[in-house]
């Protein structure tokens, strides 16, 4: 059950942080600062007043950015490599000890999963761009601050049903990015809609 437990936070917040990374980091530091839930002691490098604050810093201004067309799309540009990265490093960290096979395996897990759903993200907000209208655009971006501070917080409190919800995006995304490819290869035809 516990292997389960950390595999749920592990995907949970790997995603999350590949939707928004700061967010996530905000979350966790506050989970932990302000004892809403008992957290492993892994997760006590949250809990630092610079890295809350920086986070929440970095949310504001990526909160900002993401509800103006095409400024999300370069900040999700830039972000290609960092979601990936945070969502590696938070996949580690709530690992705990474990051996360096384990801590490899497991980082490739988070990053994984983070790349999974920016590239998801990023792929959708360059087509939302598309529109003449911005409010799309904002609630696109309200909707994803929802789904990643929800899905923290699940994480936090129910890892197990986190697990569920995970796997499930990450099949969605699967299945969504294997219509793309489909889609897009010469010869077939469009995708029934």
């Amino acid at each position: 059950m516990d292997l389960l437990a950390t595999l749920g936070r592990t995907l949970g917040f790997s995603l999350a942080a590949g939707v928004n990374l700061y967010a996530t980091v905000a979350v966790l530091g506050l989970a932990a600062r302000f004892d809403w839930v008992q957290l492993p002691e892994q997760f006590q490098v949250f809990n630092n007043p610079w890295v809350i604050g920086a986070a929440g810093v970095l949310y504001v201004v990526e909160f900002v950015a993401d509800k103006i067309p095409w400024v999300d799309s370069i900040w999700d540009s830039v972000h290609t490599v960092i979601r990936p990265v945070g969502g590696a490093l938070i996949a580690v960290a709530a690992l705990g000890d474990a051996s360096p096979v384990t801590v490899g395996l497991i980082a490739l897990l988070g990053g994984t999963a983070a790349a999974g759903s920016h590239i998801t993200k990023a792929g959708t907000r360059v087509a939302i761009n598309t529109s003449p209208e911005p409010f799309t655009n904002w609630f696109a971006s309200l909707a994803e601050d929802a789904f990643v501070i929800g899905l923290s917080l699940l994480t936090l409190k129910f890892p197990l049903l986190a697990l569920l919800v995970s796997v499930t995006v990450l099949v969605m995304i699967g299945w969504l990015a294997r219509r793309l490819w489909r889609w897009l290869r010469p010869g077939d035809p469009a995708p029934p809609v």
